[in-house]
């Protein structure tokens, strides 16, 4: 099979935004665990949520993967 030039696997500016942020709510959610604080886990959270706002934002202004339908 041959693969197309806009075939990028998720290697797209909208993708690494996306998993940078997701990775940075982990972090501050899992630490929220580890001492006991409910405000910085739901801080992490809302994290989550706006880093999948954003990655579908960065893919509808054209810096993800566009769709192969």
């Amino acid at each position: 099979m041959t693969q197309s030039k806009r075939s990028h696997h998720g290697n797209t500016p909208a993708a690494w935004t996306t998993v940078i942020l997701v990775f940075i709510a982990f972090v501050v959610s899992g630490t929220a665990i580890w001492v006991s604080n409910a405000v910085m886990f739901w801080a992490g959270v809302v994290i989550a949520v706006i880093a999948a706002i954003v990655g579908k934002l960065m893919q509808m202004a054209g810096y993800g993967q566009i769709s192969r339908s």
